[in-house]
Order: structure tokens, then C-alpha cells, then sequence
């Protein structure tokens, strides 16, 4: 339960990490969601064989944790968070593609190898671009930007709530925890058997701290509009912003940078 309690704690510290005023937290959420959504669409179109036409779009989340003056190593550590699950995945790559496929001296790299390096690569970067994206924007102004693109307002308005109860559901957790380490006198209680109903009394908990909520909220007047903590327009610098980026984004899609600087630079030696 600590080290979930500590992951919890990490996201409040990413959506804290938007109360910069650096230039990238100045400028409207909504640019920043449609570079980041071009990003993404960009990197995953790639094929699973491509890995060098993915290293140059490294300069994106580079630049924007330099901009928005972010911690690189939180935002390393979050990452780190989802790599075992993308392991588990891509594992399996290198077992059933044994295919040379490419040549270095005597040591030969199969596909699979290359594949498996394809996808670790890709999760890296979109997910990174997603930490940095609410590091740098705050989830709340992130929903509103994604209804103010066209998203049904339930749906925003969902995915909001889903991203608060986590706290919620993590802090009934941890009283449940603490409660059963307690009335278990340092062992390790009744075992297996008591979790049944430990998950039970969460759920139930959860559900009615849930209904308080929602009841302080109407009290307050909520009516499902968002209401960010900075209200920003979509201006000149904006639209040059996601002008800018989209098209270095497309231009590197089109264009493998790595292999034509490689190409120039044999060729300067030759």
C-alpha cells in the first residue's frame, strides 16, 4: 500500500507541476493537446521494423521538458513506471521472428529484436509526451481543452472524475491497510481470506465517500462546466506553436532524418 500511496502522491505532483509560468504553461491547453495528438499519431504510424526514423522525434519532449522547465528524472521515473508492462509485450517479438535482418560484422539482429526495440521506443515517447503533456497543462485544463476540440462534454466530464477518484479510491485503500496491519498486532493477519472482505468494505466505502462528493458538489453548484485554473485564448502564438511542431512532426514521418545524416556523414568521410 506505500508504494501506491507514493505513485498516488507522484500525480498529484505531476498536476502540480502545471502552476508553472514558464512559456509552454502560458499557452492555450488546446495547442498543446493537438501537437501532442499529432505526435503520437506520427510516432505510432511507424512500422514495427522501423527504429531509426523514430530517434529524431526524441527532440520533441527534449525540448518541452526544457521549455517547461519539468524534472527530467520525475518524468524518467513515470515512465520507468509502464516499461515492464511494455516488456511483457514485445518480449515475445524476438522468439517467433528469428529473421535476420540486419548485419553487423559476424552478429546478425533478427526482426524480432528490431521490432522489440520499435515498440519500447514508441511507448517511450508517447507516453512521455502524455506526462509532460499534464505536467506542463494540468489534467482539469487538459479535459476542458479536449471539450472545447469537439468531445462530447459526458465524456470529458468522465475522465475527469475517473482521474480524481483515484486519489479517492487510493485514500479509502490505505485506511483499509492500515486499519488491517493494526487489528493484526504485527502478523500478517488472517491471510488470503481476509482480503474477500477487505476489497468488499473498500468498495462500499469508496461508493459513499463517492456520494458525499458528488453531494458537495451540487451543493457548490457544479453543472458540469469546467472552470481551469488559468484561462488562456488561442492566439498568434498558438497557432505558430502547433504550425511549427506539426510540421516538423510530418516532415520527419516523410523524411528519415537519422538515415540521411548518416548517408551525408559516410559520404564527408568518403
Amino acid at each position: 500500500m506505500a508504494s501506491i500511496d507514493s505513485a498516488v502522491l507522484d500525480l498529484k505532483r505531476l498536476d502540480l507541476l502545471a502552476n508553472g509560468d514558464s512559456a509552454i504553461h502560458r499557452l492555450d491547453a488546446r495547442a498543446k493537446v493537438l501537437v501532442t495528438f499529432v505526435f503520437i499519431i506520427c510516432v505510432v504510424s511507424f512500422g514495427r521494423y522501423e527504429l531509426s526514423a523514430l530517434l529524431p522525434f526524441v527532440i520533441f519532449p527534449v525540448a518541452m521538458i526544457a521549455l517547461a522547465d519539468l524534472p527530467p528524472l520525475f518524468i524518467a521515473r513515470k515512465i520507468a513506471l509502464l516499461c515492464p508492462f511494455v516488456l511483457f509485450v514485445a518480449i515475445f517479438n524476438p522468439i517467433f521472428d528469428r529473421e535476420t535482418m540486419l548485419q553487423i560484422g559476424s552478429f546478425g539482429i533478427s526482426g524480432g529484436w528490431i521490432s522489440f526495440a520499435s515498440i519500447l521506443m514508441r511507448s517511450i515517447l508517447t507516453v512521455g509526451s502524455a506526462f509532460i503533456l499534464v505536467g506542463a497543462t494540468g489534467f482539469t485544463a487538459v479535459c476542458q481543452a479536449l471539450e472545447r476540440l469537439g468531445m462530447p462534454q459526458v465524456f470529458a466530464v468522465q475522465l475527469l472524475f475517473l482521474y480524481r477518484y483515484i486519489f479517492v479510491l487510493s485514500e479509502e485503500g490505505g485506511r483499509a491497510s492500515r486499519a488491517r496491519k493494526l487489528r493484526s498486532c504485527g502478523k500478517k493477519g488472517l491471510g488470503i481470506h481476509s482480503f474477500g472482505s477487505l476489497v468488499g468494505h473498500l468498495l462500499l466505502r469508496t461508493w459513499q465517500r463517492a456520494e458525499r462528493i458528488h453531494m458537495a458538489m451540487l451543493a457548490r453548484g457544479f453543472n458540469g462546466v469546467f472552470h481551469a485554473h488559468r484561462q488562456s485564448r488561442f492566439g498568434t502564438a498558438e497557432l505558430l506553436f502547433v504550425l511549427g511542431w506539426s510540421s516538423l512532426f510530418i516532415f520527419l514521418r516523410l523524411q528519415n532524418v537519422s538515415q540521411l545524416l548518416g548517408s551525408l556523414f559516410t559520404g564527408f568521410l568518403s
